[in-house]
């Protein structure tokens, strides 16, 4: 879980990936959702874009991973996590994928796709 300091520090502003992975997501009524696996950047423009989330499975055996976009997320820093606003059942039906076999990132056509599940704004009209 990660420390997020609010005097000194990096700060709920400004965190590390590294500090970001593993951090849980929930729901806003507090269901647990998952875990931040990976944090996603577009290299070209410099953007976070997606963070991977990894939901299901025994002791994170058969769990399956998500793209969900940074814009949907909102980080809880007194809770020291970060909420989706999304339901269990939702991200159970959401595109997901599995850790041999990810999708293409950069594919526009698979990225609004997700952007539309989640009801965000596409990060490059951003």
């Amino acid at each position: 879980m990660a420390t997020y300091q609010s005097h000194q520090g990096p700060g709920p502003q400004v965190l590390s990936a590294s500090t970001i992975t593993g951090d849980d997501v929930r729901s806003p009524a507090g269901e647990d959702l998952g875990k931040i696996e990976e944090v996603m950047l577009d290299m070209t423009s410099g953007k976070v874009t997606y963070a991977v989330l990894s939901f299901g499975g025994v002791l994170g055996m058969g769990s399956k991973l998500f793209a969900i976009p940074w814009s949907a997320l909102e980080l809880d820093p007194d809770n020291k996590c970060f909420v989706l606003d999304v339901d269990k059942k939702k991200l159970e039906n959401a595109p997901g994928f599995d850790k041999d076999n990810w999708p293409s990132f950069a594919d526009n056509k698979w990225a609004t796709q997700i952007h539309s599940y989640y009801g965000s704004r596409p990060y490059w009209e951003i």
